[in-house]
């Protein structure tokens, strides 16, 4: 819903600020963002404002580092419990008693510093979106006037942790909006705001009039040929590390994506990559499938998926299922009855363990596109761009006739002796594209044309659609 601005006479309606892209990094690739700071400023007083989407839980994964050039290293860090912690060294200065276990969802966090407070609770602050966090299992507050390493002539990272020797603890999951403030400690008023309309909701907002000092930087991630350029005004550029223009992503705060969900992998023991949207199958004939972060119960929606592979190409299945924890023992389209799966070795439609209808198979590099009907309970499939069976969703012929009054997730399993990969596309693609359609909204990025009247599975289309 729309942010109602303050009017005037002649006053035209501002809309809500909109942030296009992300990177998403991937901490199998080592994927992170590098600068050597030239010459040391504000080292007592700073803010670190991001967003952030996790992808890989119950790990160290950091959201930014700096080497002390004494051994120790600053950061800010997700713990293996899913807590936050800011550190220098051996001293841990918090961990929260909150944690952050939400695959699905984008959260603001700001870390703002000020050594120099005579009160001691004050020098380092933390906030998640728009309040202050003051919940801690450990605390320990710095001296006044400690310098720290951030803002030192040192290495520092986003997307890792950089001790004096090395990288490590890659970040996995999404990043956007990344900003320093170099000499000030700022409250996350200055980067957001509560929505009037639904005043639960946190949002960004324009960020490019603040002060950022003289180690200040704003990251963008709007240069996918330069995802570290600084549009600060300061030209604070980050060398970017294992990430190309396929890893800038329009899934971001502002219009949040669908993606496979890892939490849902109780059984199937998938691996997971590429922000939860390329999958590894478990193997060893395992009968489950995993499932989307998204669940639907109305609209028309449009996903493609990519075989990519695996060591035993058979039996790969696509489809939906009403229940993601329902999955125990069966496979896509089995004994359940609530789920329907496209077979990639024989082509067969699988529904309540039988096979409704034959397909083209398929194989490494094909691309098969899902679209969903809710409105009137149909479901189609393509191969390549081609509608199988000479179905057309945009006029209702020909579909595969589901259950009427659930919610559906998209989903994907193996009845496979080996491994099987697939690489999904909601609308942001982790694999290139070469042609580039979207839906009629503007949004996604498919390699074939979006039916009409169907839409990328993303939060903006599920608020108007949905």
């Amino acid at each position: 819903m729309p942010i109602n601005s303050f009017l005037y006479p002649g006053a035209k309606f501002v809309p809500p600020y909109e942030v296009a892209n992300s990177v998403r990094f991937n901490n199998g690739s080592s994927d992170s963002l590098n600068r050597t700071v030239s010459s040391a400023s504000n080292r007592r007083t700073f803010t670190v404002s991001l967003w952030c989407k996790r992808s890989n839980l119950g790990v160290l994964r950091s959201l930014i580092g700096a080497d002390s050039g004494s051994g120790t290293n600053f950061g800010l860090q997700f713990q293996t419990n899913d807590t936050l912690a800011v550190f220098e060294g051996a001293s841990t200065f918090l961990i929260t008693n909150q944690f952050f276990r939400d695959p699905s969802a984008w959260s603001h966090f700001v870390l703002a510093v000020d050594t120099t407070n005579s009160t001691a609770n004050n020098r380092i602050r933390l906030y998640h979106n728009g309040e202050e966090i003051t919940s801690f299992g450990t605390r320990n507050n710095p001296s006044q006037n400690t310098d720290l390493a951030w803002n030192n002539n040192v290495d520092n990272t986003i997307g890792a942790d950089k001790p004096t020797s090395g990288i490590r603890n890659f970040f996995d999951g999404y990043l956007a909006e990344v900003v320093n403030i170099d000499g000030s400690q700022l409250t996350p008023t200055s980067f957001g705001e509560f929505d009037s309309d639904s005043p639960n909701i946190w949002r960004p907002i324009d960020v490019s009039g603040l002060t950022f000092g003289t180690n200040g930087f704003y990251l963008d991630f709007e240069d996918s040929s330069a995802l570290g350029n600084d549009v600060s005004g300061n030209n604070n550029d980050f060398t970017a590390a294992n990430l190309t223009s396929v890893d800038q992503s329009t899934d971001t705060c502002t219009n949040n994506f669908c993606t496979m969900n890892p939490l849902d992998n109780q059984i199937q023991s998938s691996t997971f990559s590429d922000g939860n949207l390329s999958l590894v199958s478990g193997g060893s004939g395992i009968e489950t499938y995993n499932t989307s972060t998204f669940g639907l119960s109305s609209g028309k929606w449009y996903m493609e998926l990519k075989h990519t592979g695996g060591n035993n190409v058979l039996r790969q299945l696509i489809g939906i299922a009403q229940n993601p924890t329902d999955d125990d023992g069966q496979y896509l389209g089995g004994d359940n009855n609530d789920s329907w799966g496209y077979y990639d070795n024989n082509g067969n439609i699988a529904h309540n363990a039988a096979a409704v209808i034959n397909y083209d198979t398929w194989t490494t590099n094909d691309i098969i596109g899902l679209a969903l009907d809710l409105d009137n309970s149909r479901l189609y499939f393509s191969k390549n761009g081609t509608f199988q069976n000479s179905s057309n969703p945009a006029d209702g012929t020909n579909p595969i006739t589901i259950d009427s009054g659930y919610t559906y997730f998209i989903a994907w399993g193996d009845l496979s002796i080996g491994n099987m990969n697939a690489s999904f596309n909601f609308g942001s693609p982790p694999y290139s594209i070469s042609s580039g359609n979207s839906d009629a909204n503007g949004h996604g990025n498919f390699e074939y044309s979006v039916p009409s009247g169907y839409f990328a599975i993303c939060s903006k289309n599920l608020a108007e659609f949905g």
